[in-house]
């Protein structure tokens, strides 16, 4: 039995349901393994959802839909235009507000009922335990690293189940890490990627439906474990490939040697989590200097441009970035190929590296300097800067 039931169980006594109420969920009361008891179990739920972006949208509309009481969203970015195409919670009109604020609204218009707790902030090591304390179930909707291993590493020791969710491109894969009765994140994958080795929603795109998907998925085990029905994702790893439309199942096992959830666990409270997956900050390189000491700016291009002079601008974006916009007369060799293309380049020739955002570049920087490149800059913020400070009229994406 997961470890909330009990006190769940509890609180669901001491709830009714208004004659609104028992309308509204008519289709869940009539059927055997919800009733009229499993609702008012929902009705006393608490969940927390990290992250109000692509899978948090369904999970908060869906959640609230099916009666979930109480449900926490963590969150600090504010609304985008490039988030409309998965992020159904938010709209054009919301473009530039807080998110919370943009899915409160949306969440309320589908249940008034439901009671929303707002955390507008980083999830971080110092805040973390005490954001996760009060709810039964986590839901990790994040598109990063450093996150998805403190939510889990938070769950395990809070003793709380942590329903994880991924997605990239059009694939996604889904599960559930129960503490106790399965696997957690860490024994699925015991270490991070390097850094830049697995690209972001931002960088290597999402189909705007995946979410969708793979957060219903996440709701639909939110609501199994409430309810105490069915076989939730523990121990299991649900792999979803849109374009073939297919799904895989792969079997997950606790690993005893577990850092976090193991036998002998030697992490006992948690820690710096974008130091353990190594993307903190200015990473020192062989010759002694640090990575913000070649970048140049996008006003400082410019203005060697103007000047008319020679540079050389190295774009390492994929191709249909590269359609999308360009800085002129830059030259595209895409970060994947630059291993086996770099030896077109001219190692004496001074140039300057971009991406969308900077962090792509970087790593193509390192790695011709490797190879003996030593006139290199990069272009800090990527294309991005230069649409915001040179050309505006630039599309943005």
């Amino acid at each position: 039995m997961v470890n909330f039931l009990d006190s769940l169980g509890t609180r669901a006594e001491a709830i009714n349901l208004s004659p609104q109420e028992i309308a509204r969920y008519s289709r869940h009361l009539i059927m055997p393994e919800v009733a009229l008891e499993g609702q008012k179990r929902l009705k006393a739920s608490r969940v927390l959802l990290i992250g109000a972006g692509g899978l948090g949208s369904p999970l908060g509309l869906y959640l609230a839909a099916a009666g979930v009481g109480r449900i926490g969203l963590v969150d600090f970015d504010v609304v985008d235009f490039s988030n409309l195409q998965r992020q159904i919670l938010h709209g054009t009109a919301d473009v530039g507000r807080p998110k919370l604020q943009s899915a409160k609204d949306r969440i309320l218009a589908v249940n008034p009922e439901t009671q929303i707790d707002l955390y507008e902030t980083r999830l971080t090591s110092a805040n973390a335990l005490k954001i996760l304390e009060p709810y039964d179930l986590v839901i990790d909707g994040t598109d990063n690293f450093p996150t998805r291993y403190l939510v889990n590493d938070a769950c395990v020791l809070l003793k709380k189940t942590n329903i994880y969710g991924s997605i990239f491109r059009f694939d996604g894969q889904a599960s559930v890490f129960a503490p106790g009765q399965g696997p957690c994140y860490r024994c699925l994958y015991p270490e991070p990627p390097p850094p830049g080795e697995v690209p972001s929603c931002a960088e290597g795109g999402v189909l705007g439906i995946l979410p969708g998907l793979i957060g219903c998925i996440q709701a639909t085990e939110a609501v199994k474990l409430i309810l105490g029905k069915g076989s939730p994702l523990i121990g299991r790893l649900l792999l979803y490939d849109a374009l073939q439309m297919s799904f895989q199942e792969f079997k997950v096992r606790r690993n005893p040697k577990c850092p976090v959830c193991g036998d002998k666990p030697t992490i006992t409270q948690l820690i710096d989590y974008e130091q353990f997956c190594g993307i903190r900050g200015e990473e020192p390189h062989a010759n002694g200097s640090v990575a913000n000491q070649v970048d140049i700016t996008a006003d400082e291009l410019k203005a060697r441009l103007d000047r008319k002079e020679k540079v050389f601008i190295l774009d390492v974006r994929n191709p249909e970035e590269y359609q999308i916009c360009r800085i002129p007369g830059s030259q595209l060799l895409p970060l994947p190929d630059l291993p086996n293309r770099f030896r077109e380049l001219d190692p004496n020739q001074e140039m300057i590296v971009h991406c969308k955002s900077g962090m792509r570049s970087q790593k193509a920087v390192n790695f011709l300097r490797e190879q003996g490149f030593g006139k290199l800059k990069n272009l800090k913020g990527g294309i991005l800067a230069w649409v915001d400070g040179i050309d505006p009229s630039m599309p943005k994406y």
